[in-house]
C-alpha cells in the first residue's frame, strides 16, 4: 500500500521523516542506496518572528474590521500561521487567543507549561490551568482582560467541537462566530517569502520526480516507486507528505485503490507527490507511459494537457475561481467527457489552494465565486478518468501576480518527455 494525498491529508501527525518510511522490496532498497542526491533547500530561510507579529496585526485590524473580540486556535496549521508553536491535538485545550487589540495570550495545561514556553518565540502571557480546572474560563478572563465584553468571538475553522462548546458556556453573553474571513484573510494570500518556500519544495519534488522516472524498471510495484520518490524528496532537502503511485487500470482512481501491482511495458503510471520545506508544500502530479505510449493514452494525455493550458489562461486576477473549473470541463465536454463531474470524464474539481496545508482555500471548482487576487497560490489539475481502461492526470501550482499567473513547476511537455 502506498500513501496517497487522501491519507496524508487526513493524518495529524505525519511520519515522512525516514528512508525507511516502508519496508520496500530489493528494487526500492537498492535505489535508496545508490542514490547521491544532495540538498537544494540549505538557503531556505524559516518564517521570521516578524512575519508572524505582522501577520497578528493583520488579523488583529481584521478582526476590528469586523466588529470581532478575539479569534481562538488550537493545534494546527493555523496556531503555527501566527505564532510558529507547533502542538499536537489532544482532549486537553491548548491555544492560544488572538485579541482585536493588545498581546496575544497562550492558554495550556499548568504540566504542559515548560514544553509551550519552550516553543513560544514571543509573547509573555501565559495562562495555565489545572486538571480539575475549565480552560475556557481562562480564554473569557483573557477576553475580559483586553478590554472586551465577549460580544463576538471567532472560531478558527478547524477547531473541534468540545472546545467552541466549552467556550460557549463559558462566556454565555458571546456571540461564537466562523474566523473563516479572518484567517483566510491573512493566509489566503501569500508573500513573497511564502512563495519562496513553496518554489523550494516544488523544486525539490520536480528533482525528486526526474530522478525516479530515470530509475524505474519493469516490475517494481507502486510501493518500490513510492518509496524511491520519498527517499529522493528526503535527500534533496524536504520532507517527504506523499508519493501515491497507480499503474494501468488503478490510475482510473483517482486517489488509487489496493489492487495488488507489478509495472510492465506499456503501462501508464500516474504519480502525485509532495513535499514541506519550512512549513510550505508543493503538490505535483506526473503521468506517462513505462515504454511505448499507444494511441489512446497519446489521445487522453493530451486532452487532459489541453485543459491544463486552458485553465491557466483562465486563471486571471479579478476571475471567478468558479470559472477557471468551468472552462475546463466545458472543454472536456466537447471531446465527449462528462458532462459535469461524470465520468469517463472529471469528477474532481480543476485544483485547490495550497501553502501550509497541501489543501487550503480556495478552490477551482464550479460555483466558486471567490475572485482571483495576486498572492493566491491553487493547484491546476485537470484530469481524465475512465474506469476499466486508465486515468491521466497533470498537475502543477500556480501563484497570482498582479500581471497574472505563474507558474511553481515547469509543466509536462509531452507523454514521451513528462519532465522536459
Amino acid at each position: 500500500m502506498t500513501i496517497s494525498k487522501r491519507s496524508f491529508l487526513k493524518m495529524t501527525a505525519a511520519a515522512a521523516g525516514s528512508a525507511s518510511l516502508f519496508s520496500g522490496s530489493n528494487h526500492a532498497l537498492s535505489q535508496q542506496s545508490s542514490s547521491d542526491l544532495k540538498s537544494i533547500t540549505k538557503e531556505a530561510a524559516p518564517i521570521s518572528v516578524a512575519e508572524r507579529k505582522a501577520r497578528i496585526e493583520k488579523a488583529q485590524a481584521l478582526l476590528r474590521e469586523n466588529k470581532i473580540d478575539a479569534l481562538i486556535l488550537e493545534g494546527g496549521t493555523s496556531l503555527v500561521y501566527f505564532t510558529g508553536i507547533r502542538w499536537g491535538r489532544s482532549e486537553r485545550y491548548m491555544g492560544v487567543v488572538i485579541p482585536a487589540h493588545g498581546e496575544i495570550a497562550i492558554v495550556t495545561p499548568h504540566f504542559e507549561e515548560p514544553r509551550a514556553r519552550e516553543r513560544m518565540s514571543f509573547g509573555e502571557d501565559v495562562r495555565a490551568w489545572h486538571e480539575h480546572e475549565n480552560p475556557f474560563e481562562l480564554v473569557a478572563q483573557i477576553i475580559k482582560d483586553r478590554g472586551f465584553n465577549s460580544r463576538k468571538i471567532a472560531i478558527e475553522d478547524t477547531v473541534r467541537y468540545f472546545i467552541a462548546n466549552g467556550l460557549k458556556e463559558a462566556i454565555p453573553n458571546a456571540q461564537l462566530v466562523s474566523g473563516r474571513d479572518v484567517v483566510r484573510g491573512c493566509r489566503m494570500y501569500k508573500s513573497a517569502h511564502e512563495i519562496e518556500l513553496m518554489q523550494y519544495a516544488s523544486d525539490v519534488t520536480m528533482a525528486a520526480y526526474s530522478h525516479t522516472y530515470n530509475n524505474v524498471e519493469a516490475g517494481m510495484t507502486p510501493r518500490d516507486i513510492s518509496n524511491m520518490m520519498t527517499k529522493a524528496q528526503i535527500d534533496l532537502g524536504a520532507r517527504s507528505l506523499f508519493t501515491m503511485v497507480l499503474l494501468s487500470e488503478s490510475s482510473a482512481f483517482p486517489h488509487g485503490t489496493d489492487k495488488p501491482q507489478t509495472l510492465e511495458e506499456g503501462d501508464l503510471v500516474l504519480m502525485d507527490c509532495g513535499a514541506e520545506v519550512e512549513g510550505y508544500d508543493s503538490d505535483i502530479s506526473r503521468t506517462f507511459v513505462f515504454g511505448e505510449a499507444n494511441a489512446r493514452q497519446r489521445e487522453i494525455w493530451d486532452i487532459v494537457k489541453e485543459g491544463q493550458e486552458l485553465a491557466f489562461k483562465t486563471a486571471q486576477i479579478g476571475t471567478p475561481c468558479g470559472e477557471v473549473d468551468d472552462a475546463v470541463r466545458k472543454l472536456y465536454e466537447n471531446y465527449g467527457f462528462g458532462p459535469g463531474y461524470k465520468t469517463p470524464g472529471l469528477p474532481h474539481r480543476t485544483g485547490h489552494g495550497i501553502g501550509m496545508d497541501g489543501h487550503e482555500p480556495v478552490n477551482f471548482v464550479h460555483g466558486e465565486e471567490t475572485v482571483l487576487q495576486e498572492g493566491m497560490c491553487l493547484s491546476n489539475e485537470p484530469g481524465i478518468y475512465i474506469y476499466g481502461e486508465f486515468g491521466v492526470r497533470l498537475e502543477d501550482c500556480l501563484y497570482m501576480t498582479g500581471k497574472g499567473p505563474k507558474w511553481f513547476s515547469k509543466t509536462s511537455p509531452s507523454i514521451d518527455n513528462p519532465f522536459g
